[in-house]
């Protein structure tokens, strides 16, 4: 069952912050690897929520395989630049519009990332 934004669902109307939570959901799927259709998410477990629930302890669990192992080098640095990401994701589908932030600072917190994982 996908999740629908509330905004378009009660108003019908296009905002950029509702391509913010798009963007939001994008990098779920991008770094899930999983879509919010998939068969894991049945009933009240939506991507978002899968992902918010394993933010605060077992982030990299979700974080797909190919991406990151623990064998690699710069493990922990890495695994916290995914953590990262997946906070902007969590950040850009804030259920309210207001609470969700802009794409000018989800460029910068993305920039900063970057950085920092080019810096491994």
């Amino acid at each position: 069952m996908c999740t629908i934004i509330a905004e378009y669902g009660t108003a019908g109307i296009v905002t950029p912050m509702g391509d913010v939570y798009s963007y939001g959901i994008l990098l779920m799927e991008t770094f899930t690897r999983k879509k919010p259709t998939d068969d894991l998410f049945v009933g009240e477990l939506t991507m978002k929520k899968w992902v918010s629930e394993s933010f605060s302890q077992a982030v990299l669990s979700i974080v797909d395989a190919n991406l990151l192992a623990r064998e690699e080098e710069d493990f922990s640095e890495k695994g916290s630049c995914l953590s990262m990401i997946m906070e902007v994701a969590l950040n850009c589908t804030e259920d309210s519009p207001d609470k969700r932030i802009n794409m000018t600072d989800v460029i910068g917190r993305l920039t900063k990332i970057r950085q920092r994982f080019k810096g491994l």
